[in-house]
């Protein structure tokens, strides 16, 4: 008879920071590694890993099917375009959370030409889907998308 109390081999995992795997898809420009996902952890409904982007390295527009993906930024500067001509864009910097809803056609960027763009993403399912748009051709100006909340205010508020 098993005397081991039952949480200990089937409870709570913590992943070294210098223990991720590489072994994942990876894009010219980019180093993605994995945390959390089923081959390491069992996990059955979210995948979590670190990426790093070069400096002014950006991928081709894409969208991730039916997931949702939670990006949040550690060090330098990340730069979002979407939409269906990437008409939008927004960026983020240390301590930004970015939201990638499902299907949203999109374009991640690292925006400083000289620093290594570092974050942390998580996706809602295990499987890494991409669907890569070859038929958006971006407008040549993006409408600024601004995030406006408590910390962080449009640029044009004098207050």
């Amino acid at each position: 008879m098993d005397r081991e109390p039952r949480w200990k081999h089937d409870g709570v995992q913590v992943i070294a920071g210098d223990q991720l795997d590489s072994n994942t898809p990876q894009t010219p420009g980019m180093f993605r590694q994995a945390a959390i996902n089923h081959a390491r952890t069992g996990a059955e409904r979210i995948w979590a890993g670190t990426v790093a982007i070069d400096p002014d390295a950006k991928t081709g527009v894409h969208h991730h099917g039916a997931l949702e993906s939670v990006i949040f930024v550690v060090k330098g500067k990340a730069r979002m375009r979407w939409g269906e001509q990437l008409e939008y864009v927004a960026e983020a910097g240390p301590g930004d959370f970015i939201y990638v809803p499902p299907f949203v056609p999109h374009q991640e960027i690292n925006a400083d030409p000289d620093e290594t763009l570092q974050c942390v993403l998580v996706r809602s399912d295990n499987e890494a889907v991409v669907v890569n748009i070859d038929d958006i051709h971006p407008v040549e100006e993006p409408e600024a998308v601004y995030w406006v909340d408590p910390i962080h205010r449009h640029p044009h508020d004098d207050h």
